[in-house]
């Protein structure tokens, strides 16, 4: 009997404790309170049991948090001060989700992208505004990495040499739906190009890309040349398209793509509209231009070659391309006195339209922009093939012009049908083939 009136006395205890603590809310409803005069008869019913029901009512009067655990920040706007005027970039917006040994980062911010892209494996850049006179740079990233350009791209207003864009190595490059990449280049456009007037930058530098693609990218009034590759290997661009229209008619030496020193370079259904070369080849080996829309430039071009530190031309394919509204179709074109080689280039199913000069182009006669008129045999042009090349000239346009140096054009290969225009004269036509025929 003394036993149990202990235990009852201690129970009642413990219930009058609990009791107050919870009747000092104003909230305290009568709910809990027969809920712990429920709790007293267990007590009374259990005896040694009634500890462990009480410690369990405790742990689920209110959340639980882990010693050391680390909460999340917000990361709107108004979190991490953007509108109260903060001025230190994170490291990239967006907050880069880990993904294996790197991250996957998006960029809305230049200083942000400077600061933070080594430690990205793919890259978004988003709405990313270039200051002036900087470069977007992509060199030195890690092999692997993916960059993905998305909504609009601009640059600020500068003269200066550029390139507005630049990259190297062993990264792939490509364009989001519905993005572009707008250099708003009528703003340097003056007709003089990269021969005077204003300082303008050059557009994409691809610089010892090494086994890569560069794809799908949208791109809108480049200032002077477009896509300079220099020292690559094994670099393919499918489907870029670039629109010079915009800037009006003043642009000049907008090269779609200058290709120098480099090897197994493929170039895959490209829309160009220029006022220059679609493509440019100075020197490099094994190179294919494929699938190709050429409108308002120069033409598709093998040259000039000679003069610079490497003086060779070899192994070119441009095949299924049109070539519209063009000053030329096909053409090739080398130094006067210079020395080097053209050799086994092949232009196939060219569908030529409104060519204002020439239908076909192969001189060695030029020199500080025009020809001389008279061609020299330092740098042969061999084994060239001009097959199924079809379509209509001007009528001042000359279908064929030829000027070759003595000896220097050998083992060609010629079919072509292309009407309109007049026939080449005696100086626009010397030392030809034997299977040209005529010009």
């Amino acid at each position: 009997m003394r036993t149990f009136t202990l235990v009852t006395l201690f129970t009642l205890l413990i219930l009058i404790s609990e009791i107050d603590a919870h009747s000092s809310s104003p909230f305290a409803s009568s709910a809990r309170r027969s809920q712990h005069l429920s709790l007293a008869h267990r007590h009374h019913k259990s005896g040694s049991k009634s500890s462990k029901s009480h410690s369990h009512h405790k742990s689920v009067s209110g959340p639980a948090f882990s010693k050391g655990a680390a909460v999340k920040p917000q990361t709107d706007d108004k979190a991490t001060g953007k509108d109260a005027g903060q001025s230190k970039p994170e490291a990239s917006t967006g907050s880069p989700s880990s993904s294996g040994s790197g991250s996957s980062c998006t960029f809305t911010d230049f200083v942000a992208l400077e600061a933070g892209k080594k430690s990205c494996k793919s890259i978004i850049l988003n709405n990313i505004q270039v200051p002036a006179g900087k470069t977007l740079d992509l060199t030195g990233l890690d092999p692997g990495v993916a960059v993905t350009f998305a909504g609009k791209t601009t640059f600020g207003y500068k003269e200066w040499k550029g390139p507005l864009i630049a990259a190297d190595g062993q990264i792939t490059i490509t364009g989001a739906p519905g993005h572009v990449i707008d250099c708003q280049g009528g703003r340097w456009y003056d007709g003089k190009g990269s021969n005077g007037g204003k300082i303008k930058p050059k557009f994409f530098a691809l610089h010892a890309m090494m086994n890569t693609v560069v794809s799908d990218l949208n791109i809108l009034t480049t200032p002077v040349q477009a896509f300079s590759i220099s020292d690559s290997s094994h670099l393919t661009l499918n489907n870029i398209r670039i629109d010079d229209r915009p800037g009006g008619d003043l642009g000049h030496n907008t090269d779609a793509f200058d290709v120098g020193t480099s090897t197994f370079i493929t170039i895959n259904n490209a829309t160009v509209f220029n006022h220059d070369d679609c493509l440019a080849i100075n020197s490099g080996t094994d190179i294919v231009f494929k699938g190709g829309y050429c409108n308002g430039g120069h033409g598709i071009s093998i040259g000039s070659v000679g003069n610079r530190d490497v003086n060779t031309v070899a192994r070119v394919n441009v095949t299924d391309c049109d070539v519209v509204n063009s000053m030329n179709g096909a053409r090739i074109k080398t130094i006067a006195g210079a020395t080097g080689k053209v050799d086994t280039v092949t232009f196939s199913n060219l569908r030529l339209s409104g060519i204002t000069d020439a239908g076909i182009v192969v001189i060695q006669d030029y020199l500080n922009g025009g020809p001389t008129g008279k061609p020299t045999s330092g740098v042969p042009i061999t084994n060239l093939r001009m097959i199924d090349i079809t379509g209509t000239v001007d009528n001042k346009a000359m279908p064929i012009q030829i000027k070759c140096g003595a000896g220097a054009c050998k083992d060609w290969q010629w079919d072509s049908s292309i009407t309109g225009g007049t026939p080449a004269d005696d100086k626009n036509c010397m030392n030809i083939p034997p299977s040209v025929k005529k010009c």
